[in-house]
């Protein structure tokens, strides 16, 4: 497979800003593709564990596979956008199910207080549950990542922040690894 767009991989805990964000990154690029991790875990039926709990691991590592091959074969044309809860600890895999040396990877990590306003909040959004919310905040929060992959920048517009994300891009901010 031979890669010729740039992958860039918007990441974060529920209300994060993350769908927005990687939209309006989506539509600076061209040409362009968004990629949904949520759609990919919307495939699950009958025998879905909710991905948040560790007995999940197995099915996330799946549906993150299969998300990735998907990414990877639209970035063989295009950039692309890869909007979705992915923890470092599952990015190396990613990257592999991608095929591509190296990615750009943006955490946005609002407060714990901003992300929980937002996931109760929401109108029309599939996931509401508080609790796991709050969990998948930690876990993105006690994660080992480089720095310079978290964006603290939340009281901006996503627009702002996209484009921030996509100025970065040339400088190598979020390359990984």
């Amino acid at each position: 497979m031979v890669i010729m767009g740039v992958v860039v991989v918007v990441t974060g805990p529920p209300g994060a800003g993350k769908s927005a964000t990687a939209d309006s990154l989506a539509n600076l690029l061209d040409p362009s593709a968004l990629v949904s991790g949520d759609a990919f875990f919307g495939f699950l039926r009958n025998g879905a564990i909710p991905p948040w709990l560790e007995e999940a691991r197995a099915q996330n590592e799946s549906v993150i596979q299969a998300a990735a091959a998907a990414v990877g074969r639209l970035a063989e044309h295009r950039d692309v956008v890869y909007d979705g809860v992915l923890g470092p600890w599952f990015l190396g895999m990613f990257l592999r199910a991608v095929g591509v040396t190296h990615l750009h990877y943006a955490m946005l990590l609002p407060p714990l207080e901003v992300c929980l306003e937002r996931v109760r909040s929401r109108r029309g959004h599939g996931f509401t549950d508080h609790r796991a919310a709050e969990h998948m905040w930690w876990e993105m929060k006690r994660a080992e990542v480089a720095p310079r992959h978290v964006v603290t920048e939340y009281e901006q517009p996503c627009a702002e922040v996209a484009a921030l994300i996509a100025q970065s891009l040339e400088e190598g901010r979020f390359a990984y690894p």
